[in-house]
C-alpha cells in the first residue's frame, strides 16, 4: 500500500489552522525563555527513529500470540510497511533486519526496493538464540559462550554472514544479542563461559568492515533466569573495551532489573565513549517491551536529557566523551495493538522526549548541580518535561510532507482495512 500524498494535504488542509494557532502560543512562550524555535524544529525533524522487520506483526508471549490481519507475509511486505510510516511521519527512515527470519533473497533488488520507499537499512541483527531448521548444532546451551567448539564455530559463522549480507545491503553495523547463561547455580563455570564469549566476539569482530560498528547489547535474565553472560551494562561495556575501537555497548531501556538507573547508565556509557545506541520500549514489570513512553515517560526524558548533554559539543570534556553518532531503533512487542500504530505511536513519544531534553536550561541546571540546589534543579527539569511540545513535531512533519496527525490519519484513511485486503485477515508475519 501506498500512501496518496494527496490524502495527506487535505487530511493537513482541515487541520492546519487548529495547529497554527497551538503552534504560535508555544513558539511565543519558548522566545520568551530564550529558545530559537527554528534550530528546535530543524534539529527535531532531522531526528530518525529506525523500525526492526520484526516488529510490524503482532507480538505474543509464551502462552500464545494472536495474530491480526494484514500482516506483512515476507520482507518485501515488511518493506512497505515502513515506508507507509515513513510516510506518515517522515522520521521513520531506516529499517533493521533480523538474520535469518527476514533472509533476504536478493539484496540488491532488496535494497532497491528500499531507495523507491525512502528507506536506508539500520544494524543487522544476528540470531543464535533459537535453532533454525536446517541447523546442524543446536544452541539450546548456549552459542557464542557453548561449552562445544563446533557450536561456537558455528555462531561465528553465522554473524560472519549476517555481515556480508549487510555489506550488501549498504547496513554499517551489527547488533549482538545472546541468550547464553544458566538457568541453575552450578550449572555455568562464569568466568569461562565470559572467556569463551569474549574469543569468540573477537573473531566476529575480526570479520568487520573498517567503516562498520559492532552493538554489544546485555539483558540480566531470560530466556535464561539464573545467569546471563552478558547480563549487564558493565559486561557489555568491559567487552566492547576488549575487542576494540568498532565495538559499543547497546542499550534496551526494557533489558533492566526493574527502578535501575537507566540515565546513569547511559552517562557512563557516553563517558566512556562507548554508548553506541538505543533499542527503545517501555516496561511495567520487566522487559515487557511495551508502546515507548506509554508507561515511564519521565524515564524516558531523563534518558534523553543525558544524551543532549553528553551529545552537546559544549559538555565534552575530551574527545572520548564525544561518541559517533547513535544508532536508535524500536524493539517492541504489540501483543493487543495494531503494530502499525503502535509504532507510530512510540516514535512520537521518542520524539517528544527529545524535543523536551533539547528545552533545558543547561546552564541554569549547571549551576543548581554545582551549588547543591536540588529544588532547583527538579523544578528545571521539569518545567521541560511538562512543556508540551508537540505543535513542534506536527510542525516538522508539515514541512516534509507527512500527516499533521498520523495516527488520526491512518485510522481517516483504513489502512489497516486496505491492507487486510490486500493480504488476507489470517497472515502471519514471518520471524515471531
Amino acid at each position: 500500500m501506498i500512501i496518496n500524498s494527496n490524502s495527506v494535504a487535505d487530511h493537513n488542509q482541515k487541520r492546519e489552522s487548529r495547529h497554527r494557532k497551538k503552534l504560535d502560543h508555544l513558539s511565543a512562550v519558548l522566545t520568551e525563555e530564550g529558545h530559537a524555535v527554528q534550530p528546535l524544529l530543524k534539529k527535531i525533524q532531522a531526528f530518525q527513529v529506525a523500525i526492526p522487520s520484526w516488529a510490524l506483526g503482532t507480538g505474543g508471549t509464551r502462552f500464545g500470540r494472536f495474530a491480526g490481519g494484514g500482516e506483512p507475509r515476507r520482507l518485501e511486505e515488511k518493506m512497505e510497511d515502513v515506508g507507509l510510516l515513513h510516510a506518515l511521519n517522515r522520521s521513520s527512515g531506516a529499517i533493521s533486519l533480523h538474520i535469518p527470519w527476514d533472509l533476504p533473497p536478493d539484496p540488491i533488488k532488496i535494497r532497491f526496493l528500499a531507495n523507491s520507499f525512502g528507506l536506508q537499512f539500520d544494524a543487522v541483527n544476528s540470531n543464535t538464540f533459537q535453532d533454525q531448521a536446517d541447523q546442524e548444532l543446536s544452541y539450546k546451551f548456549g552459542s557464542l559462550a557453548h561449552t562445544d567448539a563446533r557450536v561456537r564455530q558455528q555462531a561465528i559463522a553465522h554473524h560472519a554472514e549476517v555481515i556480508r549480507l549487510g555489506v550488501e545491503l549498504g547496513s554499517k553495523s551489527l547488533t549482538v544479542w545472546l541468550a547464553d547463561g544458566s538457568c541453575f547455580p552450578g550449572q555455568q563455570h562464569f568466568r569461562r563461559a565470559f572467556e569463551r564469549t569474549l574469543a569468540s566476539l573477537r573473531e566476529v569482530y575480526g570479520c568487520l568492515p573498517a567503516d562498520w560498528r559492532m552493538f554489544v547489547e546485555y539483558k540480566p535474565y531470560e530466556p535464561n533466569f539464573y545467569s546471563t553472560v552478558v547480563g549487564d551494562w558493565g559486561s557489555s561495556l568491559l567487552l566492547c573495551q576488549k575487542l576494540g575501537e568498532q565495538a559499543y555497548s547497546l542499550v534496551d531501556l526494557g533489558h533492566h532489573l526493574p527502578n535501575t538507573n537507566v540515565e546513569q547508565i547511559v552517562s557512563r556509557l557516553m563517558m566512556e565513549g562507548k554508548l553506541g545506541g538505543f533499542h527503545f520500549n517501555d516496561s511495567k514489570y520487566g522487559d515487557d517491551d511495551l508502546t515507548v513512553g506509554s508507561v515511564r515517560p519521565y524515564q524516558l526524558f531523563l534518558v534523553f536529557n543525558e544524551l543532549v548533554d553528553g551529545l552537546s559539543p559544549d559538555s565534552a570534556r575530551d574527545e572520548k566523551a564525544k561518541p559517533p553518532q547513535l544508532a536508535w531503533m524500536i524493539d517492541a512487542s504489540h501483543n493487543v495493538k495494531d503494530p502499525l500504530e503502535d509504532l507510530l505511536q512510540s516514535v512520537e513519544a521518542i520524539k517528544i522526549a527529545y524535543a523536551q531534553a533539547l528545552l533545558v536550561d543547561r546552564k541554569a541546571l549547571e549551576a543548581a548541580q554545582e551549588t547543591n540546589d536540588a529544588a532547583r534543579a527538579q523544578e528545571i527539569l521539569q518545567h521541560a518535561f511538562r512543556t508540551d511540545v508537540r505543535p513542534l513535531l506536527a510542525e516538522t512533519r508539515l514541512r516534509a510532507g507527512a500527516a499533521l496527525d498520523p495516527l488520526g490519519f491512518y485510522r481517516e484513511d483504513r489502512v489497516r482495512e486496505t491492507l487486510i485486503k490486500e493480504r488476507g485477515t489470517k497472515t502471519v508475519t514471518t520471524g515471531l
